[in-house]
């Protein structure tokens, strides 16, 4: 597995943790970081946590606004926080083609989500891209 697809495998974790459990970000960190012994890993997988944790309120608005007919609190824990991710990246990361991001966000979602968490990521993300940063929608077609 690619060091930046793990680091977003153990950001999700984290951030499943502390949205269902409640549990304090620096605790869900440590409980899925300890064994971790590649400090790439560790270094974007809390990078992805402490940025998407610090802007949680302008990324959950921007999915609220292309989440059509859907409330932010009603959708699947895992399908709410990988959505959470991929909007930190595009976003805040400049240096990631959002291809990239969408793309992993899907597999995320395929992987730790239902049936049809693939598809209604794919869905979110591909509005946000086009309509919050045009200037990065042109990466989609690549």
């Amino acid at each position: 597995m690619r060091k930046r697809t793990k680091a977003r495998e153990a950001a999700l974790k984290v951030l499943y943790q502390i949205d269902i459990g409640k549990q304090p970000c620096s605790e869900a960190t440590e409980s899925i970081l300890k064994d971790e012994k590649d400090s790439e890993v560790k270094k974007f997988s809390s990078r992805l946590i402490k940025e998407t944790r610090e802007n949680i309120a302008q990324i959950d608005s921007i999915i609220e606004k292309h989440a059509f007919n859907w409330e932010l609190e009603r959708m699947a824990v895992i399908d709410r926080n990988v959505l959470r991710l991929g909007v930190y990246e595009i976003l805040y990361c400049e240096n990631i083609p959002p291809r990239v991001t969408l793309n992993e966000a899907i597999e995320l979602a395929k992987k730790y989500g239902d049936n049809d968490s693939g598809r209604f990521v794919n869905g979110i993300l591909d509005k946000i891209i086009r309509f919050e940063c045009p200037q990065k929608s042109g990466f989609l077609n690549e």
